[in-house]
């Protein structure tokens, strides 16, 4: 069912808009890691599953499992729910979790999603949840001009992965988390810069 589902989802989107990979040959065979991109639109999730391989997980605000057929479709690849504007414990184990079970967690550092196409500031959440569960970390971004619509040529550059042991986050030492987010962030921002060139 999973395979199906992710099959026309990456036949659905190329027919909406012009998509072009760049770094393909840095996506892993195999799952296990973190999957570290900018956040510009709702089609963000939709635009990573149709590049990787493997099973997903991904955090998602408690209000979208409201809608039971949303729910169930959105469950089918992964998600799982947060509560926003405070610290979810649970949902960072469950990501913990998944990620040990070899599947691939995507996650937006910023937090929320960029309403002006600019990079944000990274939070430390994902180089916590990479402390914790030792994964490397997979940069990508997502870059396209003005607003979406269809046709719309949009590049989805994926970096190359960046191991645990480089990025050396103990995750209770503040420092090192902020600069491990600082790090993830910048390698996004490079793939942004080189794709808008």
């Amino acid at each position: 069912m999973f395979e199906l589902l992710k099959l026309l989802l990456r036949l659905f989107i190329r027919i909406i808009f012009s998509i072009r990979i760049v770094g393909k040959e840095n996506i892993p065979k195999e799952g296990g890691y973190i999957a570290a991109c900018n956040h510009q639109s709702y089609w963000d999730p939709v635009f990573m599953a149709s590049v990787l391989k493997g099973k997903f997980a991904f955090m998602a605000k408690k209000e979208l499992f409201r809608n039971r057929a949303f729910a169930w479709l959105i469950t089918k690849f992964g998600a799982f729910p947060i509560e926003r504007g405070k610290r979810d414990s649970g949902a960072i184990e469950t990501a913990i979790e998944r990620i040990k079970m070899g599947k691939v967690f995507i996650i937006y550092p910023e937090g929320t999603r960029s309403k002006d196409g600019k990079l944000g500031r990274g939070k430390s959440g994902v180089a916590l949840i990479a402390g914790m569960a030792e994964a490397p970390i997979l940069p990508m971004c997502i870059s396209y001009r003005g607003k979406l619509r269809f046709r719309t040529r949009v590049t989805i550059s994926i970096g190359e992965m960046i191991p645990h042991e480089e990025l050396a986050v103990n995750p209770e030492n503040s420092l090192e988390l902020r600069n491990a987010s600082r790090r993830i962030m910048e390698e996004i921002r490079l793939l942004k810069e080189a794709a808008e060139a």
